[in-house]
């Protein structure tokens, strides 16, 4: 849920710590953050504001550790405070989110994409720890890949007992056991993963890939785990349809990894089902929760003959 505050407020407080902003325009904003396009000094930048400034402290440094010309990150330039709540500002990328790209046009810029998700991939890590999700500080809050994957079964993560009256038990346990059946093929991999690829994070200008944004859930663990979230929302976006037919295309060596895979949409989907039920919002749980029994379907256990 995005924060409720005034633009006017943010504009102050840009004009306070950065220079007088001579154009404002709207962009289009986060789930979790307010944003907004300005100019300042005949330069374009992006401003968002958000309740935690957690989020933008790790994209300063996903710019600082992993930024790169196969892997175009914007820089944050200043991450302040307003009355209420921390904002920051960052260079703007040319052009426009993979979501608001014609149809059309998709075609022409599924391989840029596939290499930029490759350049996340190959993104050196010194000086890095841990699995998972990872801090300002590149320290993962896990020990192992396998106990980020569990930790959506974790009452102490994720509390399914108050979400009981959307999501019965017995889906929820049914789900959990199918993942639980899955983790011991999963490869302790460690890699950058965005883990919110494909969508509205991803600019361009309809030939190259200009900007790779919000790494807010970006963890170290198995880059397979991008892909994973491109075919779990491929039905609700035609920008990820287009991705997922071209991996299908031109990544044969997906189908090795096809429980892998499974596994990582299923996760992605019950944290997805998660969300929703806590925020009740009943038509986006709805199509996570049959979603998730698509993916189930097609998975079977690695004992399995």
């Amino acid at each position: 849920m995005r924060p409720a505050i005034s633009e006017d407020t943010i504009l102050a407080a840009v004009t306070r710590d950065f220079g007088h902003v001579s154009a404002v325009h709207r962009v289009s904003p986060g789930e979790e953050s307010l944003a907004f396009g300005i100019r300042v000094g005949g330069e374009e930048f992006i401003v968002r504001a958000n309740r935690s400034p957690s989020g933008f402290h790790k994209d300063a440094y996903c710019y600082q550790q992993f930024g790169s010309a196969a892997l175009p990150i914007p820089e944050i330039v200043l991450i302040g405070e307003t009355e209420d709540l921390p904002y920051c500002i960052s260079r703007r990328a040319a052009g426009v989110t993979l979501q608001d790209l014609a149809p059309a046009a998709l075609p022409g810029v599924t391989a840029a994409v596939a290499q930029a998700m490759q350049a996340i991939a190959d993104a050196p890590l010194p000086e890095t720890a841990g699995f998972g999700p990872f801090d300002s500080r590149g320290v993962g809050e896990h020990t192992h890949w396998r106990d980020f994957l569990a930790a959506v079964a974790d009452p102490h993560r994720y509390d399914w007992s108050r979400v009981n009256a959307l999501v019965s038990s017995r889906w929820c346990a049914e789900h959990m056991s199918k993942l639980q059946d899955l983790l011991s093929g999963c490869p302790e991999t460690r890699r950058l993963v965005h883990a919110d690829f494909g969508s509205n994070n991803v600019l361009t200008d309809g030939v190259t890939i200009t900007g790779v944004i919000d790494w807010s859930e970006a963890m170290f663990g198995d880059p397979l785990y991008d892909a994973a979230n491109i075919f779990f929302w491929r039905p609700w976006l035609a920008c990820m349809e287009a991705q997922a037919r071209f991996l299908e295309d031109h990544c044969p060596d997906l189908s090795h990894d096809a429980l892998a895979l499974g596994c990582y949409q299923l996760r992605i989907g019950l944290a997805q089902v998660y969300e929703c039920a806590v925020a009740k919002e009943i038509p986006d749980l709805c199509w996570a929760m049959k979603r998730c029994d698509e993916v189930a379907a097609k998975l079977r256990p690695r004992t399995a003959k």
